[in-house]
């Protein structure tokens, strides 16, 4: 047993070396810009990977022209992955290029929360201040919202933007969402509540805050004006960067996708009128436009030297019904006909996969597309790459280096991609599904709800269901477990997840997030008045 044992670890630690080498190498021979290139990332809320148009041509839909355009000038990668299936999560790996089980974010903060992504863990907007970028955020960020924990403790200069998601507090003239939530308490009493109200899961005892920096300076926020105040703060950032002639990263966080709902309604229809299934399409066609405003502002000013990099944080949120979008062809159908949701708190297709383009005219080539097994935690080491910015070398890192895939037409992408529970089986973070070439493994599958609140019962697969994606992208028929090609993807999986396992097991840079609550970290700008309600000058 210990013989055996021992070639384990000895094994393990050669295949950890042999991989971490491998990320090493990924931007390797990548030919550095005469001056540090500008990054705008533009993460989208709750989207799903048809809801590209670009995605699926044969719908003939316009509803992202924009986003189109950017894809038909630059690169859409087909096999991107959030690098978890719901919030908080999917933006700490992003920012850390580490996952959940070594970041220590495995699932969503509170309004609450006292704490947020840990201190120790290095960001990528602290990287990029380091080495002279202006660094700014808009929109959600659902890491801490409490002192050193804000954005503009890690790493940003300038924040505006909400602390956590849409449907987190109270608006005076609510967004669509099911169920519909009330507006904010008008009067009374200023009580605050960790716990939302029985009404069908929506928070009415605190309005929604807009911050600017560590300032509230709107509560409840108007979310029907908050596109336009987004809009013209994003263009603004870009052209004062501009002229300040220093490089800068611009990380856009957009809610549009996720409940509540707020588009604009024209002018002949009122809310009432709109039918249910115009809402989510008129929520994404705004989210769009704001996309062609930040991509007009930056080709106006530094075109040449920009990269935008646009994709979403999870699949669609399924139980909102005619609220959410589409996963595409990726139906998780194994589950759905034995009920259950397939997308979003899921590590089905329709979970992680996300529509993903990245646009930088004369460097990565246009009308091009990726079909490189690759994940939003590669965009950490990915931009420090490009910015000629080293990450420390006190901890590890699961991203790799895509510079080459965007810029030179490399197809290697992750050997394995692993994806964590996110609120459905499981338990939050463990690393139950893994991805390799064409095929996909589970170990835990169920326990997400549907449209119309089924909820699939959770079952443990030992040994795992293993799909071929190439042959069956909508997860509905699993491999025949006597077959040679399982028999041999297994062995290959099983050896993959136990090192890596190990591997996290032994790393002395994992940090563990403080998930407490307390109801004096609920942010509330005038405490006297009902909803904490106020309004100032921004």
């Amino acid at each position: 047993m210990a013989e055996g044992f021992t070639l384990f670890l000895l094994s393990g630690m050669l295949m950890c070396g042999l991989l971490l080498h491998t990320v090493s190498q990924h931007g390797a021979n990548v030919d550095k810009p005469s001056k540090k290139p500008n990054f705008i990332i533009i993460l989208a809320d709750d989207i799903g990977w048809g809801d590209l148009d670009a995605n699926q041509p044969e719908e003939k839909a316009n509803n992202t022209p924009y986003l189109n355009l950017l894809a038909e000038q630059g690169q859409r990668l087909t096999d991107f992955h959030s690098p978890a299936s719901t919030c908080s999560p999917s933006r700490a790996t992003i920012l850390t290029g580490r996952y959940g089980l070594r970041n220590g974010v495995t699932h969503n903060f509170a309004v609450g929360s006292v704490a947020g992504l840990p201190l120790s863990e290095v960001t990528l907007p602290q990287l990029l201040q380091k080495a002279g970028y202006y660094t700014a955020m808009i929109g959600k960020w659902h890491l801490g919202h409490n002192g050193p924990y804000a954005p503009t403790n890690r790493g940003f200069d300038y924040y505006l933007g909400i602390p956590y998601s849409n449907d987190m507090g109270c608006t005076d003239l609510p967004g669509y969402n099911l169920p519909q939530c009330p507006a904010c308490e008008s009067s009374g009493p200023q009580v605050i509540r960790l716990k939302r109200s029985v009404h069908g899961g929506c928070y009415s005892k605190v309005g929604l805050p807009l911050i600017e920096n560590s300032s509230i300076v709107e509560q409840p926020l108007d979310l029907w004006t908050l596109t336009e105040q987004y809009k013209s703060t994003a263009t603004r950032i870009i052209r004062n960067a501009r002229e300040r002639g220093q490089p800068y990263l611009l990380y856009i966080a957009l809610a549009h996708m996720h409940v509540p709902l707020a588009p604009p309604l024209p002018p002949e229809v009122s809310a009432a009128g709109r039918r249910p299934e115009d809402v989510y399409t008129a929520s994404l066609r705004e989210m769009d436009s704001l996309v062609g405003a930040v991509k007009s502002a930056s080709d106006d000013t530094d075109k040449d030297n920009t990269l935008i990099w646009f994709t979403g944080d999870n699949g669609p949120w399924e139980q909102k019904c005619q609220f959410a979008g589409s996963v595409g062809p990726f139906m998780g159908k194994w589950q759905t006909s034995r009920g259950g949701g397939s997308a979003k708190q899921t590590t089905w297709e329709g979970g992680h996969r996300v529509p993903t383009v990245a646009y930088w005219p004369g460097r990565i080539p246009a009308n091009t597309s990726s079909s490189s097994l690759l994940s939003g935690m590669d965009i950490f080491p990915t931009l420090l790459s490009l910015a000629g910015v080293t990450p420390p070398s006190d901890r590890r890192y699961d991203g790799i280096d895509a510079t080459n895939i965007l810029l030179h037409g490399d197809q290697t992408g992750h050997e394995f991609l692993f994806h964590p529970n996110s609120g459905a089986a499981g338990t939050f973070g463990d690393l139950q599904t893994v991805r390799t070439g064409k095929h996909k493994a589970f170990y835990i599958t169920g326990a997400a709800e549907a449209c119309g609140g089924a909820t699939g019962r959770q079952q443990l697969h030992d040994p795992p269901l293993i799909f071929d994606l190439e042959r069956d992208e909508a997860e509905e028929t699993p491999l025949e477990v006597e077959t040679p090609e399982y028999q041999t993807v297994v062995e290959k999986i099983t050896r993959s997840r136990e090192t890596l396992l190990w591997d996290i097991a032994t790393d002395k840079s994992v940090s563990t997030a403080d998930y407490r609550t307390d109801t004096s970290a609920v942010p509330c700008c005038d405490p006297q008045q009902a909803v904490c309600r106020c309004h100032k000058q921004h």
